[in-house]
């Protein structure tokens, strides 16, 4: 099981991963490569990365355990890994700076990304800030629609932010966007991809900045009880929180790994971005891994009321872990996450991203069912201001925020 979902020399786990674009982007990619395996190893970059994590980012961040829920569920012990505690609200932190510092060394200037729901969009912009760099980010119009207040951030931040409006206008065109921006301009650009997605190395790259999650869930598990989880929980679009929350788990097989996608309106109808569940093998945005697409390939509309989730594939590492059956992906759909928006607010006082509330919700499920004695890491990968104006809407109030 282990050899399927190692990263292998090609860019592949198992079978999904590799580089699927233009010929103009190639040599772009294998620069970035060469400098991202060099650096990696590099002591300097390595102190100046932890320096801002620990400095700027807030990291470590707190593992908590929720008590409340812990007995209000009745089962297992619950404990709440708070990525929403970072600086920007998010896991999003922890990816962009390593990657700015990556484009920082390669003599890059001018940073792109896209965003969903806006929190990669804001991370950008501000580490863009910080390091005296532009900033431009592509946003589906309507997910500028769904997250103005995030807009507002970016352009607060000095980032130009651009409303893409071909397509559905939501995260996959936002993409589109952004790869075809890059392929125009790569001599100062660096195309900072904000997911665990996209082609080889940035599976990698985002794996590897955002493995600090688990790293030091483990530590600070280890300190508080003494042993493993027994299962982690993290929502999943295309998945860089998760793959961050699995990481240093994927080797202790008595861990249970679980991302929960975006059922959107259910399953079993059109409205979902339930990938894993649904989808079937294909190349989009220059991988090869699993999306919601036709028996032509071409890619379907999704949907979920969260923006970060409302993706229609997943990353390669994700694909791979599915197949193997070392992780488990459930749907959860908007009323259970919901639900579950309202339930930690009520239960432990924290306002989690709509996208953190999948996970929730699922947590909500399984800690019923299982014993006292385990213990169950649940990833919050980000802040719920931002969502408060879609959930009340979808609850048929209208908050002009």
């Amino acid at each position: 099981m282990k050899n399927s979902i190692k990263l292998d020399k090609n860019g592949y786990y198992g079978e999904f991963g590799g580089k699927y674009i233009p010929e103009t982007l190639m040599n772009e990619l294998e620069k970035i490569d060469q400098a991202y395996h060099h650096l990696k190893t590099d002591p300097k970059f390595q102190e100046e990365l932890t320096d801002l994590l620990r400095n700027y980012a807030n990291r470590p961040s707190l593992l908590y355990y929720a008590k409340n829920m812990t007995d209000d569920l009745g089962g297992a012990q619950i404990y709440l890994k708070r990525e929403d505690l970072n600086h920007t609200g998010a896991h999003k932190i922890n990816n962009v700076l390593g990657q700015a510092l990556v484009a920082k060394h390669l003599g890059k200037t001018r940073l792109i990304a896209e965003t969903g729901a806006g929190q990669h969009g804001v991370a950008t912009a501000t580490v863009a800030a910080l390091l005296g760099m532009s900033c431009e980010v592509f946003m589906g119009k309507e997910d500028t629609d769904r997250q103005r207040l995030n807009v507002y951030r970016m352009e607060l931040l000095g980032a130009k932010v651009h409303s893409v409006t071909s397509g559905s206008m939501v995260l996959k065109d936002a993409v589109n966007a952004t790869m075809q921006e890059w392929a125009s301009r790569v001599d100062d650009t660096f195309y900072l991809m904000g997911s665990a997605v996209g082609p080889y190395p940035f599976p990698e790259m985002v794996h590897d900045f955002q493995s600090v999650i688990s790293k030091e869930t483990k530590i600070q598990l280890a300190a508080q009880k003494h042993q493993l989880p027994d299962m982690v929980v993290a929502c999943v679009g295309g998945g860089s929180n998760a793959i961050g929350s699995f990481a240093d788990f994927i080797d202790d097989p008595t861990v249970q790994l679980v991302g929960a996608e975006a059922a959107g309106r259910g399953i079993d109808t059109k409205d979902t971005a339930a990938t894993i569940e649904l989808g079937s093998t294909g190349i989009f945005h220059g991988m090869k891994s699993i999306f919601l697409q036709d028996e032509n390939g071409q890619i379907n509309p999704v949907y979920s009321i969260s923006a970060g989730l409302d993706y229609p594939g997943v990353g390669p590492e994700h694909s791979a872990l599915a197949k193997a059956n070392r992780a488990q992906y459930v749907g959860i759909t908007d009323d259970e996450a919901v639900n579950a928006f309202e339930y930690i607010a009520k239960q432990e006082g924290i306002i989690a991203a709509i996208e953190s509330c999948h996970a929730v919700a699922y947590v909500q499920k399984i800690a019923p069912k299982m014993r006292k004695d385990q213990i169950i890491v649940c990833t919050l990968s980000g802040r719920g201001d931002k969502d408060v104006s879609s959930v009340l809407k979808y609850k048929g109030v209208d908050l002009d925020v």
